[in-house]
């Protein structure tokens, strides 16, 4: 189902025993624009990146500094000698000496080079004899290189054959030294594994496509098998982390909203915050890498695009960071949890279903509790509140003339700070909202008619806009107030109650706890609940997602 960890680029091939070594000292910079046989090197950076005069002389040395050589020398690359040059941001080789016409029209055609921030791991190359321990036939240096193809990170290897002990000794260790110049690249990571996840497959990810990648780059792993529910946030709020360089969860969405609350628990802690109470909360110290191994994963595809174990695992090798908005529920004046989504109404009333017949396998205890609660399809009766979102920062004393108020009944109300990319869900169940924009998304779904729900819910795998109904509204917003209500002089089941007007009638909050699916999580909630977005506040290892193409969608209000 997943990809191999690793492939070879098709142009390198083992050296030739007989072939000639070369031994090389770094150069300085006057050396650095010719071959030996006179001929310049055709480095694009150099003759395109000279800044205009209004830089001032600082950036020049700056510019010249970067392009200078580091080292140079001959090694084979395929069965061809090329003419290899190390700067501290590009390794670049060229043919040294054209042996047909076809290798003089491919010198004067191209150069290759790999640049060094995407280069992550340098390896010494042997051929080993069978039986024989330790050593064997040097050949070279590997270097393995982070290939882009769309949002997709594939690893590649570059072959420098060279037969010199003393030639290839000093290339390493001056490769090995640009490497660790780059200050992000984690040298230490705690690894979570759920060995439950989706279909227990999880151990068996981390081991076959993330172990040996992590091993490549010399990363030393801390790894624990989680035992169950809470495991992960015990750990991670009562050891000490300064051994770590970063934190990863190999799991689903729970996993990954478990570690997150976690990491975000523990920096409060750190700070001094008073858990038990509504705060402003502090960035979490250390970043979260997410190796998707569940059956939606919305963290990993919003972060990186696509559920691809292998892309993950390079963001995090090569130190990539993506900050993240995060936010915190909180009830009755306590704080709940960090999160990145909440679902009232149907989501959480589904999470519940399924929550009640775990004897069944995972995918068809979903399927069966998203048939029976469409069955039994039922309005929630309602208050909510809200702060749109102004696109600037604003203090939260501001807020109290900002609140918009809705009441009514509602089959959905759900309130997410990432787009939650998901299979079914392919544009996100909140594209208009980004990763790090300091806006959450509100998606509020009006009672209706059964088919009309269900045509809204399968436009989210559709190119359709999900949106485009009279029943639903969507807000930007940086806080959202929900309180579960009764109507005076109505009926308890508010379903019956449609002909009346339920929006100037006296408000009644309703008795008991209500079903809340927080990241996929069933958390039963009394009372009124206040959601908030807090930009930026973990930071995840991935690229930002280009931006999309799609607008900022207009609601049709209720």
């Amino acid at each position: 189902m997943l990809e191999a960890s690793r492939t070879s680029i098709n142009l390198t091939s083992r050296s030739d025993s007989r072939g000639e070594s070369h031994e090389t000292q770094p150069v300085s910079p006057s050396a650095t624009g010719r071959t030996k046989r006179g001929n310049r090197i055709q480095n694009k950076k150099a003759s395109t990146s000279v800044p205009p005069p209004c830089r001032g002389r600082r950036h020049e040395e700056k510019t010249r500094d970067e392009d200078a050589a580091i080292l140079r020398g001959i090694f084979k690359v395929g069965k061809q000698s090329h003419d290899v040059v190390l700067t501290t941001t590009r390794l670049t080789w060229t043919l040294v000496q054209p042996e047909t016409p076809a290798d003089l029209e491919l010198k004067n055609k191209v150069w290759d080079y790999v640049d060094m921030k995407d280069v992550f791991a340098v390896k010494v190359k042997r051929r080993h004899s069978a039986g024989r321990q330790g050593g064997g036939t040097l050949l070279g240096i590997v270097l393995f290189v982070c290939r882009r193809k769309g949002a997709k990170l594939k690893d590649h290897a570059v072959h420098l054959h060279n037969l010199s002990e003393d030639h290839c000794e000093v290339w390493f260790k001056q490769l090995k030294e640009v490497l660790n110049g780059f200050q992000n690249r984690p040298k230490s990571l705690k690894v979570f594994v759920n060995p439950a996840s989706h279909k227990r497959e999880a151990y068996k990810i981390y081991l076959d496509h993330v172990t040996p990648l992590f091993k490549l780059a010399d990363i030393q792993t801390d790894v624990t098998i989680t035992e169950g529910r809470g495991h992960a946030l015990s750990i991670l709020t009562e050891r000490s982390l300064d051994d770590y360089d970063g934190v990863v969860c190999v799991g689903g969405d729970g996993s990954v909203a478990e570690v997150a609350h976690g990491l975000l628990l523990r920096a409060q802690m750190d700070a001094g915050r008073d858990t038990d109470s509504i705060f402003m909360p502090v960035q979490a110290s250390l970043p979260l890498g997410v190796i998707p191994a569940g059956s939606t994963d919305v963290v990993a595809c919003s972060v990186h695009g696509l559920r691809h174990p292998v892309t993950a695992a390079l963001h995090i090798i090569l130190g990539h960071r993506q900050a993240v908005d995060v936010c915190s529920i909180s009830c009755e004046g306590r704080q709940l949890r960090f999160a990145f989504s909440a679902m009232f109404g149907f989501g959480g009333r589904t999470l519940a279903l399924a929550g009640t017949h775990r004897w069944m396998p995972p995918s068809q205890r979903r399927d069966f509790a998203l048939l029976k609660t469409l069955a039994s399809l039922k309005p929630e009766a309602c208050e909510f509140s809200f702060v749109p979102s102004s696109g600037r920062s604003a203090a939260q004393s501001e807020w109290d003339s900002q609140w918009q108020t809705r009441r009514g009944l509602y089959l959905s109300v759900s309130v997410m700070s990432i787009p939650c990319l998901c299979s079914v869900a392919p544009r996100g169940l909140a594209p208009f909202t980004r990763l790090n924009n300091n806006s959450m998304a509100l998606i509020a779904t009006a009672n209706t008619s059964r088919s009309e729900f269900i045509k809204h819910l399968k436009r989210y795998g559709s190119p359709s806009n999900q949106f485009n109904f009279s029943f639903v509204e969507t807000h930007a917003v940086r806080a959202v107030r929900l309180r579960p209500c009764l109507w005076s002089g109505c009926p308890d089941d508010t379903s019956e109650s449609e002909g009346s007007d339920i929006r100037s009638a006296p408000v009644i909050s309703a008795e008991g706890t209500h079903p809340w699916n927080i990241d996929g999580e069933l958390l039963d909630v009394p009372g009124e609940v206040l959601i908030r977005v807090h930009p930026g506040l973990l930071m995840l290892f991935g690229a930002d997602m280009e931006e999309a193409e799609e607008p900022l969608l207009k609601c049709s209000c209720i």
